[in-house]
């Protein structure tokens, strides 16, 4: 049924299906005994939501994130595997960075994903998040709740437009890394049912070229970022070079990489926050008074 429902991965989402319903992980299926009529039927119905495109998350109720598991459902960006490798950057970064109690901005948060899988694998991170919609907010809020009832610590949420030039005024110079997976994609691109007839359309696209969301959030993750600091952004697969480019273009960014996905397509641009001439003056002149 899904396979001619055109669902791309029938046989895996067939077996997520029949191991959510049945309490178990897909690998131990074959282990299952008989199940009953009930057990069937509920099964069927479940396919049956699936065959109309309706997402897998949405049926589960859950997406991955991490070590994580985040609720989701309709009205908030699903988030999707691509984004495991800018999260699997900002915790090597963070380790690396060896700045305890580091704290931490996950802009366009939607679900919360990044933000809450980062407080999850780093309990000592002050860890910020902010998100417009509201629908999208109220999923955050959720699993925020959860993951802090789950013993993890908690972040901080704000309700905000990242291409504001004032938002957050109170954390310019004071963030250690920036974090976001922002609206990309160029109007009109041609999308799955599942995404375009069930994900937010203000969590998809970023304007004819993919980019009005991140051009000027370049701006903001400048006055935000501490020297020293640095800043991942996913992007489509498009936009890599235009996005490495516009962090370029600014002097307070050094360092800037772009980083691709395990089929080869530019995913995510990672800037380093570096100080212009003025800031290296000004340090260069408290070096030498403490002196």
């Amino acid at each position: 049924m899904l396979e001619e429902a055109g669902v791309a991965s029938p046989r895996v989402d067939a077996e997520l299906l029949a191991a959510h319903l049945l309490g178990v992980e897909r690998g131990r299926l074959g282990l299952v005994p008989l199940v009953d009529t009930a057990m069937i039927d509920a099964y069927r119905a479940m396919v049956d939501q699936r065959a109309k495109r309706i997402p897998l998350q949405y049926i589960l109720g859950t997406s991955p994130m991490g070590e994580i598991d985040l609720a989701v459902g309709p009205g908030v960006f699903v988030p999707r595997p691509e984004t495991e490798l800018l999260l699997g950057w900002a915790l090597a970064f963070l380790e690396r960075h060896g700045r305890r109690n580091p704290v931490v901005l996950d802009l366009c948060t939607g679900s919360g994903a990044l933000a809450l899988a980062i407080a999850h694998a780093r309990p000592d991170a002050v860890v910020h998040a902010v998100e417009l919609e509201p629908r999208a907010l109220a999923w955050a809020r959720q699993n925020a709740e959860t993951r802090a009832n789950d013993g993890d610590t908690p972040i901080i949420l704000h309700q905000g437009d990242v291409t504001d030039r004032t938002l957050l005024a109170a954390l310019e110079g004071a963030v250690d890394m920036v974090v976001s997976n922002p609206p990309y994609i160029p109007e009109g691109t041609p999308l799955e049912p599942e995404v375009a007839d069930h994900d937010p359309h203000s969590a998809l696209f970023g304007g004819p070229d993919g980019l009005s969301v991140i051009k000027p959030m370049v701006s903001n993750i400048a006055r935000w970022l501490r020297i020293g600091g640095a800043a991942a952004v996913e992007h489509d697969d498009t936009n890599g070079a235009l996005v490495a480019e516009l962090f370029a273009q600014r002097r307070v960014f050094g360092d800037v990489v772009e980083h691709y996905d395990l089929a080869g397509k530019p995913r995510f641009v990672v800037a380093h926050r570096v100080p212009t001439d003025v800031e290296a003056s000004r340090a260069a002149v408290r070096t030498s008074a403490s002196g």
